[in-house]
């Protein structure tokens, strides 16, 4: 238990720490079978994301499909997990 002199700061809020990555590369899990890496280029309150440069990794029946896009503006509502860094799954 913390003392009485000990005062915490609470944690930023995840569009703050979001806000941070803008201009890195990010790895992004979806709801679906799909994760998405790209440059993270802008945001907004929904998290709906838009980037460049991206590969989209998705499992099918068939086995794994690799799409590379310019660009991709992304539903943030379909978003499960965000990465900073990440490069996404091995190929």
């Amino acid at each position: 238990m913390a003392s009485n002199s000990e005062i915490r700061t609470p944690p930023p809020p995840p569009s703050e720490l979001v806000d941070k990555c803008i201009g890195s590369r990010i790895h992004i899990v979806m709801k679906s079978d799909k994760e998405i890496v790209g440059t993270l280029l802008g945001f907004d309150d929904f998290v709906n994301m838009v980037l460049e440069d991206v590969t989209e990794f998705e499992i099918t029946p068939e086995g794994r499909r690799i799409t590379k896009l310019d660009q991709m503006l992304l539903n943030g509502n379909n978003i499960t997990m965000l990465v900073p860094g990440g490069e996404g799954p091995e190929v």
